[in-house]
């Protein structure tokens, strides 16, 4: 009896270990609703797993959340942009996650990275709008960004060439307004604000520049600027 007895206390820590390691719950996928979780497994492989230093414009950027707004950063994670590298989020676009989800992830995405009190009294340019005249940003182009692009664009010594047509075809037309606007603060590129000191550039000017680069994308007669019609 008293053999049997010396047992009881190892049963019992033995019974006590597998209670307490039992295998973590499972949660579909559809259910997980932690910010940090549904970032990481959507967003940080492209954007950085801080909202920065990705192949993808960082959204770890009070100026360009202030310019998209929470309403159309919504709509681009839920919808993607067609012809781009960004998919379509939403379940009923074809991706794998919920309203709720992509609700979290914008409000979230805000809520940690935008600072909207910089930028109270500053009139932004609108997120999006049709092409300006590509004649008139020429001289645009010329008065803010030959500087680091150089005279036609080529390249030049703190910047690559924005008429190449290799990066034309990989840039949207709002992917260029977007840069052209808030930079890549990231890539140590200025915002609009920045390029002439105390005169930011106007909202039509940034239609007109985003225009003169874009047409690049079917310059005839010299390869450099683009010689085929690319998309």
């Amino acid at each position: 009896m008293k053999r049997h007895a010396n047992w009881l206390p190892a049963g019992l820590a033995i019974l006590l270990f597998g209670c307490s390691n039992r295998p973590e719950q499972f949660i579909l996928p559809d259910q997980v609703s932690d910010f940090s979780a549904l970032y990481e497994s959507n967003c940080a492989g492209c954007h950085g797993r801080d909202g920065n230093f990705g192949a993808a414009r960082p959204l770890k950027d009070p100026l360009f959340l202030a310019l998209i707004g929470k309403e159309k950063l919504r709509d681009v994670i839920a919808k993607g942009v067609p012809g781009t590298a960004m998919p379509a989020f939403a379940q009923n676009a074809g991706g794998g996650l919920t309203e709720q989800q992509i609700t979290i992830l914008a409000e979230q995405i805000e809520e940690h990275w935008s600072r909207p009190q910089e930028f109270v009294g500053i009139a932004l340019p609108p997120y999006s709008t049709d092409l300006g005249d590509a004649k008139q940003g020429e001289t645009v182009f010329h008065d803010y960004c030959s500087r680091c692009h150089g005279e036609d664009g080529l390249g030049g010594a703190e910047g690559g060439s924005v008429v190449n047509p290799a990066f034309l075809a990989l840039v949207s037309n709002q992917s260029l307004r977007t840069t052209v606007i808030a930079g890549r603060a990231d890539q140590g590129a200025p915002d609009l604000r920045s390029y002439s000191p105390g005169h930011a550039m106007t909202g039509q000017e940034v239609s007109d520049v985003v225009a003169w680069i874009s047409a690049h994308r079917a310059f005839p007669g010299n390869g450099a600027k683009g010689g085929t019609n690319l998309p």
